[in-house]
């Protein structure tokens, strides 16, 4: 009796196109999942279809800026409209804000609270019917170690952001047990991937003192912790120490370490 073939199971990788998001595609596509790779950046996405070309899966690409309302909405129904279902969805893309929150500039918070959080919030929401359907799925959200701080001064609403992150992926962990679709957060410290100079807090004595760990070591821990179906995944000693003691109490303490770290050297 001959075997029935493995059905193929699709990755959808947001900011796919540098740093975590691009080795989480590089790792799924040597997985052998096919992949939606989508990005900003049209250039990027090409160049990482050509490294995946040496595995035999199909890479569909989209140039999409996902800090733009509707911009999730818009791409599921172009997805939906392809015949691609979903079944691994890594919200990975995210942005921050750095500065005196009174002086930032309106519209960088506006995109930056649009990407972090509603947009992984509605890639999610559309996800998840399909998968529950299929009785299996999994998701990937990529929040940081400052989701486990009470607070970031001079990063206040990222740092509220990822924390929004880590509640809702635990959350809905919770409630989908035993569904067959897991969700897990990812909480990596600081990394050099870029984010630190887009964000303008490259100079800050977090990102200057505290160890950190490369994007292709962050990624392999939230493919691992994926596959494992583990709730939540922070990689690295420093950064478990880190969120250990942002939850201690008293608070205020981790709050003024943190305004301490957030300064520019």
């Amino acid at each position: 009796m001959n075997a029935q073939p493995m059905t193929r199971r699709t990755a959808l990788v947001t900011g796919a196109s540098s740093g975590i998001g691009l080795e989480l595609a590089r790792l799924l596509g040597a997985d052998g999942y096919d992949l939606v790779t989508v990005a900003r950046r049209r250039d990027r996405l090409e160049q990482l279809a050509d490294t995946l070309s040496m595995h035999p899966i199909r890479v569909h690409r989209f140039e999409k800026d996902l800090s733009v309302p509707q911009a999730a909405s818009e791409l599921w129904a172009e997805l939906t409209r392809q015949g691609i279902a979903v079944d691994i969805l890594i919200n990975n893309a995210g942005t921050g804000v750095y500065g005196l929150f009174a002086e930032q500039d309106e519209d960088a918070v506006a995109r930056m609270l649009q990407l972090n959080v509603t947009a992984l919030t509605m890639l999610t929401r559309l996800a998840l019917p399909g998968m529950l359907a299929r009785r299996w799925g999994r998701i990937l959200n990529v929040a940081s170690l400052a989701a486990f701080q009470p607070g970031g001064p001079r990063m206040a609403a990222y740092y509220a952001s990822k924390s929004y992150v880590l509640s809702f992926s635990k959350g809905l962990a919770a409630e989908l047990r035993g569904t067959g679709v897991s969700v897990t957060a990812l909480c990596p410290g600081p990394s050099p991937t870029g984010f630190e100079e887009s964000a303008g807090a490259a100079r800050t004595r977090l990102y200057r003192w505290v160890p950190s760990a490369g994007a292709p070591a962050v990624a392999r821990a939230g493919h691992r912790a994926l596959m494992r179906r583990s709730s939540v995944a922070v990689p690295g000693l420093t950064a478990k120490v880190f969120a250990f003691a942002g939850e201690l109490p008293p608070r205020r303490i981790a709050l003024e370490v943190n305004r301490f770290l957030l300064r520019e050297v």
